[in-house]
């Protein structure tokens, strides 16, 4: 067992600003003695000690000190101090008095935080000599200490190289606030480099780290190297495109474009149509005089340095679409003709026919054409295209112009009609070169024209005259005539004798009705089968129902028609 007095405290004290601090004070005096006294100091800026508590068996005497509202002792005559400030980090002694066993003290140092610093605020700015960047750290207890990183790696200061001056401020708080600068050489691999710092304060004893946001620093620098690219590739350009020439730099800032288009042996200046300051010329609507050789000149203002860098722009086309038809002569109906279709581009080139419709006929540059009529197509299309370049083609169209004389294709014969009714006589015909159409006989003609096709309708009034001599349509052009008389009859029009038609029917099928009947009931022997039972069916006194089938008709002769036998051979309408 220890045989003199021994007082044990903790060498440090972490509190955070505005929380309570707790300092224990254990001791031991031998023989389970007691104490004297206890008291507590605490050590002022002149390192002398400043009495708070003087503590006897027979009471708790406490000093009149900044501390007294703020301290109080626990049970165990341990010290505490609440709402701790930035202005309480000291050094706080206990001192124990034990009679014979002697005096001992131990002491305990006192350390206030706040939770976290602020964030370090990075700003950038190049200059001479060069600094990359300024940090700053405000608000932090006690003062923290900053470094400095590029692309991740720590920077050491270096003597005319890379140095890093810092200065501390304690602001009316109490609160500290540290800035830091960081100047270094740079050049041009550093454009792309990250540079950040890094704030390190203590916390409960241990030591912790808060990085800046990174920052790249914006050097300038001369070109090196240029490029000119033509957008869209220049292997896929075709007329009617927009093409943008683009000339990029690797200078900081971007240096002064200009761009030239050889022309033979001279460079024609294109600077005006660029955009101004962005090395972009477009070029709208491109065709073959737009090929060539273009170059871009850029010039860095800092040391009037030049670099030249050239492209040539190939402009894929087509042109000289044609089509040769053979024979060459006047074709008529029946002829047959070859179409050939041919043009000029400096790629591979594919043809397809098409009709007016739009409809394919044929792959390949020649289309036959045999057995011509008026009323086939008569406009066909050559299409050229280059598979190589998608969307490079053009389109040829051609007529081909049948001749003959006219060929009427209709007409409103036979015609019924009643005296005196007004009537529309129709006359349509085909022909090339067109025809022109006249009638027999007067009247109000209206014309319209379809293609080839010509129709004429003619309004008159059906006159005796008109009856017996009917009315002649005669088409010609300079190739010949053709022409049709349409036959007028009196009579009952095609409707009337749908009508009568309709009737003869329904009547044969009352007839082959009531002779079913008839017949089932013979077979259930309702009807007698002699002579007598004939007699009563036949005989109108026999029976109180009639069925009577009547068929009239205006037109004896037409009636007579319909109900002939089937040698052919006609029969009087009372026999039937």
């Amino acid at each position: 067992a220890a045989r003199k007095l021994e007082i044990s405290m903790p060498s440090v004290v972490e509190v955070e600003v505005g929380d309570t601090a707790r300092i224990e004070c254990n001791f031991y005096i031998p023989e389970n003695a007691s104490y004297t006294y206890i008291d507590w100091f605490y050590v002022d800026r002149s390192n002398k000690q400043v009495r708070l508590y003087h503590i006897t068996a027979n009471g708790v005497l406490q000093d009149d000190t900044d501390y007294k509202k703020r301290l109080s002792l626990g049970e165990d005559k341990s010290l505490s101090i609440s709402e701790v400030t930035l202005q309480d980090p000291r050094t706080f002694v206990c001192q124990v008095g034990a009679g014979s066993y002697g005096v001992g003290e131990s002491s305990t140092e006192l350390r206030v935080y706040r939770r976290l610093p602020a964030s370090p605020d990075l700003c950038s700015r190049l200059s001479l000599p060069p600094q990359i960047a300024r940090c700053v750290s405000k608000n932090s207890f006690p003062p923290p200490n900053i470094t400095w990183h590029k692309n991740g790696e720590q920077l050491h200061a270096q003597e005319n190289q890379v140095t890093m001056p810092s200065t501390l401020t304690r602001e009316s708080s109490g609160l500290y606030t540290v800035s830091s600068a960081l100047y270094a050489p740079v050049t041009r691999e550093d454009r792309h480099s990250r540079y950040h710092c890094t704030v390190h304060y203590w916390l409960r004893g241990q030591r912790r780290a808060l990085d800046s946001q990174p920052v790249q620093v914006n050097i300038f620098y001369p070109a090196e190297n240029l490029k000119l690219k033509v957008m869209p590739s220049s292997t896929l350009v075709k007329e009617g495109d927009n093409v943008t020439l683009v000339c990029e730099a690797d200078g900081n800032p971007q240096p002064v474009f200009s761009f030239f288009k050889k022309n033979l042996d001279e460079w024609q200046d294109l600077t005006s149509l660029a955009e101004p300051d962005s090395g972009v010329l477009r070029l709208h609507d491109v065709n073959k005089t737009s090929n060539g050789t273009y170059r871009c000149q850029s010039l860095d203002l800092d040391d009037l340095s030049q670099i030249e860098e050239d492209v040539d722009l190939v402009v894929n086309y087509i042109e000289g679409v044609h089509v040769k038809m053979e024979p060459s002569s006047t074709l008529r109906e029946g002829d047959s003709v070859t179409l050939s279709c041919d043009a000029y581009s400096p790629v591979g080139l594919k043809y397809q026919w098409r009709d007016d419709k739009g409809k394919k006929l044929v792959e390949g540059n020649q289309l036959f054409l045999k057995n011509l009529t008026f009323e086939k197509s008569n406009t066909f299309s050559c299409k050229v295209m280059a598979p190589s370049v998608p969307g490079l083609e053009q389109s040829k169209k051609v007529s081909v112009a049948v001749e003959g004389k006219p060929r009427i294709v209709a007409i409103s014969s036979p015609l019924y009609v009643r005296q005196d009714q007004v009537i529309n006589l129709t006359c349509k015909a085909i022909a090339f070169p067109p025809p022109t159409v006249q009638w027999s006989i007067n009247g109000t003609a209206h014309e319209y024209v379809d293609n080839q096709h010509i129709a004429s309708n003619l309004t008159v009034r059906v006159s005796h005259d008109l009856l017996r001599a009917g009315a002649m349509c005669r088409v010609s052009n300079s190739l010949g005539v053709s022409e049709e008389r349409i036959q007028l009859l009196v009579g009952e029009s095609a409707e009337s004798q749908g009508v009568i038609i309709v009737a003869i029917i329904v009547a044969i099928l009352v007839v082959a009705v009531l002779g079913a009947v008839i017949y089932f009931l013979h077979k259930k022997g309702k009807i007698p089968c002699g002579r007598a039972g004939k007699q009563d069916i036949t005989k109108p006194e026999a029976r109180k129902d009639k069925i009577v089938v009547e068929v009239k008709s205006d037109k004896l002769s037409e009636e007579a028609g319909l109900l002939q036998g089937a040698n052919g051979e006609k029969r009087a309408a009372a026999d039937q």
